[in-house]
């Protein structure tokens, strides 16, 4: 099975109590990204993980993980 990618934007938007907009805001993107980064519906380009893990203030590997598929 293929792996997937797990993330974990939600968890640091919401511990610096922003919004979805407001990091949106901060990334210079939509809040529409935003939204479907957090719900696992897009994943991410290289440039767009680095601007989450830059607006978060941590590393791209605590916000994404590859996680492999069941069977694996």
């Amino acid at each position: 099975m293929p792996e997937t990618l797990e993330n974990h934007v939600r968890q640091f938007r919401e511990e610096r109590g922003w919004t979805q907009a407001q990091l949106a805001e901060e990334m210079g993107v939509s809040r529409k990204t935003v939204n479907t980064v957090e719900n696992g519906i897009f994943s991410p380009s290289v440039i767009v993980a680095l601007k989450f893990a830059a607006a978060l203030g941590q590393p791209v590997e605590r916000l994404f993980e590859l996680v492999p598929g069941a069977g694996d």
